[in-house]
């Protein structure tokens, strides 16, 4: 059991460690609060602005088929993680199952892939909350200074960096209480959503979604270079374009982001009553419903402007194409329900993130006492307070524009692994009790390892340069300190 990089935990191992009293999380969610968590955290920066930013620049009206793409690679990933989530009910997500089929140096990236991945995308949707925030005050007496309202034309982020450190409080104070506090916004953002899309129906020019898929055509020269365009068009030596089919499929990569709702559902099995059956439901739940309406506000916001006249650069499209259309009222709406709704999928990021994390201090990849549970709270408040400080000072400090395509490449590996972990455990393992099986294996799991893949060969080369990076200065922390001090390599961990 202590033998090499390639060590695994028997799923035996991992469920005992769960039940240690000072590693114990308490079970308080069941199938309505996954579905509130997944929701919510997808019903955010995408719904609010990515529709019309991937519209603007990569499909036009084809965002829609964006979306569904998006949804199909999430949807046959979500079947991998529902058989392994309510096999493996363990906190960690991505990073435990890949730890139970394929050994502790391919955890260790994964779960150092989506620590990034929540810290990053934590930061900016504190930093947009805070954008929002400008727009909501803006003319009345509590107006922000811009000197403490954006670090980049200003000082700093005061009201970003002050958003982490209240959602810190919150987890610590316990995943019911954020529980609670998700339920009631997301009622309110899903409110809002089916506004934009009814009363946006009746402003809907048909001739707008003409042509439905743009034609391909050159980038601007402004565009970047190669390090801005899709990895596949670099690898494969194809012409530089956008719009088309490649646009699609480029837009679909982008527009990921708003999907990672199950992946976050799935790092709270631990903490979930019935988590054999909640789970399933907690995931396909979450992700019919937000595939739905995501398809159905880049419809609207799409025919109710041309495609051409989206600003890819304007962070509150959906506000704008209501106030182009002589409806303020509803762009002051959306933008009030996007201030809001912003907190919550910060919040959910963040706890996604203090998951992955404190699973892994538990295994001694990280310091042992970072996997210390509050005494009465039962939350992971060592790690969460330590997580609260690098979100807070990239949030206060650093603007934050383009994160999203970071992180989805590293959901999309997220989610090759977690596919290729059922197809190992189902060998390995074909004991192991399974409350959700997913059908025709292998066929469905290969299925989501190239559509994952093939997505992440359309985010762009400087983002896939990033990702290299951090991977690499991971490398180097876990063959100097991880591998020595993890639970499998001391003399006691055999069972």
């Amino acid at each position: 059991m202590s033998g090499g990089i390639f060590r695994t935990k028997t799923i035996e191992q991992t469920m005992a460690e769960t039940e240690e009293p000072e590693h114990k999380l308490k079970k308080n969610l069941g199938a309505l609060d996954l579905i509130v968590f997944g929701v919510g955290v997808s019903i955010g920066a995408g719904i609010f602005v990515l529709t019309g930013q991937a519209a603007a620049s990569n499909a036009g009206p084809a965002i829609s088929i964006s979306f569904l793409i998006a949804g199909l690679g999430c949807g046959l990933a979500a079947l991998c993680y529902a058989e392994l989530a309510s096999s493996v009910p363990a906190a960690g997500s991505a990073y435990t199952y890949t730890y139970a089929t394929m050994g502790e140096l391919l955890a260790w990236i994964i779960g150092w892939d989506l620590i990034l991945e929540f810290t990053v995308g934590s930061a900016a949707l504190a930093t947009s909350f805070s954008q929002y925030l400008g727009v909501v005050l803006s003319g009345t007496p509590f107006a922000i200074p811009e000197a403490i309202a954006t670090a980049e034309n200003g000082v700093l982020n005061l009201p970003a960096g002050l958003l982490v450190v209240g959602l810190a409080i919150v987890l610590i104070s316990g995943v019911k209480l954020s529980s609670r506090i998700n339920q009631v916004v997301t009622a309110i953002k899903i409110l809002v959503v089916l506004a934009v899309i009814i009363v946006g129906a009746f402003f809907i020019n048909l001739a707008n979604w003409s042509p439905f898929i743009p034609p391909a055509q050159s980038p601007a020269a402004s565009s970047g270079g190669a390090l801005h365009l899709p990895l596949v068009q670099t690898i494969f030596g194809l012409d530089p374009s956008v719009f088309g089919i490649g646009g699609v499929f480029a837009a679909a990569a982008m527009v990921f982001f708003a999907f990672i709702g199950f992946d976050v559902v799935a790092t709270t099995a631990e903490e979930t009553r019935n988590p054999q059956r909640n789970m399933p439901i907690g995931i396909f739940g979450s992700l019919v419903i937000v595939t739905v309406l995501y398809m159905a506000v880049s419809l609207v916001i799409t025919g109710m402007q041309s495609y051409k006249d989206i600003d890819p650069d304007d962070g509150a499209p959906l506000a704008t194409a209501f106030v182009n259309a002589g409806l303020p009222v509803m762009g002051d709406l959306i933008a009030i329900g996007a201030c809001i709704g912003l907190v919550v999928v910060c919040m959910i990021l963040f706890l996604g993130q203090t998951r992955v994390g404190f699973a892994m201090a538990r295994d001694g990849l990280f310091p042992a006492a970072l996997a210390k549970t509050h005494p009465r709270f039962g939350t992971p408040y060592r790690f969460t307070i330590l997580a609260a400080i690098p979100i807070a000072v990239l949030a206060t400090f650093v603007p934050l524009s383009t994160l999203a395509e970071l992180v989805n490449i590293g959901t999309l590996a997220a989610f090759v692994l977690v596919s290729i972990g059922v197809m190992v455990l189902r060998r390995t393992r074909p004991d192991l009790p399974r409350a959700f099986k997913v059908p025709w294996v292998p066929v469905i799991p290969i299925a989501a390892v190239i559509v994952c893949f093939y997505l992440m060969l359309n985010l762009a080369l400087e983002t896939w340069i990033r990702f290299v990076i951090w991977l690499a200065i991971g490398f180097v922390v876990y063959f100097a300190y991880s591998r020595r001090h993890s639970r499998l390599n001391q003399p006691t961990s055999v069972p």
